[in-house]
């Protein structure tokens, strides 16, 4: 009987949640890496029992920890992410002798097709990969010599985080990318040449010129692998939609109670079915009305309905931060998210019904689901 493993990233480790077919009992493993910052957990498409971790200390710097038995243990590995005895600092080496200086590595993304790649996203924003199941890492420099990054390129309250990594599903060389305040950018090329995909953005208050290529604070980008050309972007004010690769945006949030918010995630079975999570204001990181309201389309975009069924309508004022929702395979299709005040809430119909998995964990900063066989 298949089932769902659910990787829990937190600001003190990193919890496993594991339930059968019926997703109704929870088993939690954890905290593994106590006391660490775990950005970012993610399985591989290709093997089940093969799991990537970042770990991060301002004391002890990156870690980046891989598992091949589902977590039951890790291994330390790619040692090119080297912490250099200054708290904060951490190098990356690429063989001369000016190493450039780096915070954390906010996302693993694992390739869709070969079991030992993985691309990861740093903060200052680069992209690294790895094809030996994150042994040793590249930088995919490109990105980092594109030509709009010396003057629009700036840190987002939370920093410079590349914290996005979309894999199309058609083509192994288009992969897209999301930057904290750089904007969105698409490659089609395997990463040798970078495309800025922000025409139709607004920041009105973030940038000089709010209509300018690069430069918008875009919070997440979400795709369905059925019509890999059709996005959903959750941007710092504004829900967003695009139909042609990224290449121009139209907005879709009329009918949320604010279109701020963190994170976005599209159904497994139906590429019109949408969720986000709205947040009252960019200095109020809390639900509106101190509801947690989980809202979905079934029309992408078109309309929008509030999911409440099992969630706090009173006196929350928690966050879902960006990487902290995600959905599973099974049919009917499971959605989960996790809160900055340490609940894990899952739907095992789509959204209808919700119920805290689990409660009072550290805050919770991602959360992925892995479909088991």
């Amino acid at each position: 009987m298949s089932g769902v493993r659910l990787l829990v990233g937190t600001r003190k480790g990193a919890f496993i949640l594991t339930t059968d077919a019926k997703r109704e009992k929870w088993d939690v493993q954890g905290p593994l890496f106590a006391g660490w910052e775990i950005f970012h957990m993610k399985g591989s498409p290709v093997d089940p029992n093969r799991l990537y971790t970042s770990q991060t200390s301002a004391w002890f710097g990156q870690q980046i920890q891989r598992s091949n038995d589902g977590g039951k243990t890790w291994d330390p590995v790619g040692h090119e992410f080297k912490y250099e005895g200054v708290p904060g600092t951490h190098q990356w080496y690429d063989g001369t002798q000016h190493p450039w200086e780096f915070k954390r590595i906010w996302h693993l993304e694992p390739s869709l097709t070969e079991r030992d790649t993985v691309f990861a996203g740093a903060e200052d924003a680069a992209l690294f990969r790895s094809t030996d199941g994150a042994q040793s890492w590249q930088e995919l420099a490109g990105l980092r010599g594109d030509r709009s990054r010396p003057s629009f390129w700036q840190p987002g309250a939370g920093g410079m985080g590349l914290h996005t990594i979309v894999l199309d599903p058609s083509n192994p060389k288009r992969m897209y990318i999301a930057i904290s305040a750089a904007g969105a950018f698409r490659t089609d090329d395997g990463g040798a040449s970078w495309l800025p995909i922000n025409k139709g953005l607004q920041s009105l208050y973030q940038l000089p010129d709010p209509h300018a290529e690069v430069g918008h604070c875009v919070h997440r980008i979400a795709m369905h692998p059925s019509r890999p050309g059709v996005l959903f972007m959750q941007k710092h004010w504004d829900v967003l939609r695009s139909d042609d690769s990224g290449d121009s945006w139209r907005d879709i949030g009329a009918g949320l109670p604010s279109d701020f918010g963190f994170p976005i995630a599209v159904h497994a079975h139906d590429p019109e079915t949408v969720y986000v999570v709205p947040i009252k204001s960019d200095s109020e990181h809390y639900p509106p009305e101190g509801k947690l309201r989980v809202y979905r389309s079934r029309k992408g975009g078109n309309d929008w309905e509030a999911l409440t069924d099992g969630l706090p309508q009173e006196n929350c004022f928690v966050n879902v931060l960006r990487g902290a929702m995600t959905v599973d395979k099974l049919d009917p299709c499971g959605v989960y998210f996790g809160t900055t005040g340490g609940q894990v809430y899952g739907s095992p119909n789509g959204g209808d019904r919700w119920s805290p998995i689990v409660r009072d964990l550290p805050a919770v900063l991602s959360v992925e689901a892995q479909t088991l066989p």
